[in-house]
């Protein structure tokens, strides 16, 4: 497990100003760490979708934002992701929490191809499936953030964002304590 405090300075090392999400179990520890103040400045959401939107309003604005939400949430928001930050080419780190990749990781090797009966099966969460060929169909360049190791990804990611002009992503797979 990635510790909250770590991926915080982080951020905070990266130059990351804003931390624009909605909570989730998995982020829980991060956005109770930045509750009462300081950098990055945390800009919550009522829906996923509504992060890329401000995201993209605050980098234009001379703020360098970083999202936070999780895969399901990521599903959920996807016209606004291609329409601003996308279309925008917005330099941005999507840190996304990956519900569903634990018990993913226990049913074996991913499938080639995905079809209504595996994505029905009650000990597989869908979410889980279809996060990373969602992230492949867009675009989105990606990698995992698992643990505390490999939280000096933040720095390369973000500076990756920026040498793409363009939004790239963490997918956090385990809770951050």
């Amino acid at each position: 497990m990635a510790k909250a405090r770590s991926i915080v300075e982080a951020l905070c090392r990266a130059g990351i100003t804003d931390l624009v999400g909605l909570p989730d179990n998995s982020s829980a520890a991060l956005f109770s760490l930045l509750k009462d103040g300081g950098e990055p400045v945390i800009r919550l959401v009522t829906r996923e979708g509504e992060a890329f939107a401000m995201a993209a309003g605050l980098w234009m604005g001379g703020r360098a934002p970083a999202v936070l939400i999780q895969n399901t949430g990521l599903l959920e928001s996807g016209d606004s992701f291609r329409g601003t930050v996308q279309r925008m080419r917005v330099p941005l780190l999507c840190l996304i929490t990956f519900r569903g990749y634990a018990r993913l990781e226990r049913v074996g090797p991913r499938p080639d191809k995905l079809d209504p009966h595996l994505l029905s099966r009650p000990d597989v969460d869908s979410a889980a499936l279809l996060t990373e060929p969602t992230l492949h169909a867009w675009g989105l360049p990606f990698d995992y953030l698992h643990d505390e190791q490999d939280v000096p990804k933040v720095n390369a990611w973000v500076e990756k964002a920026h040498r793409l002009s363009g939004p790239v992503a963490l997918l956090v797979t385990r809770n951050m304590t």
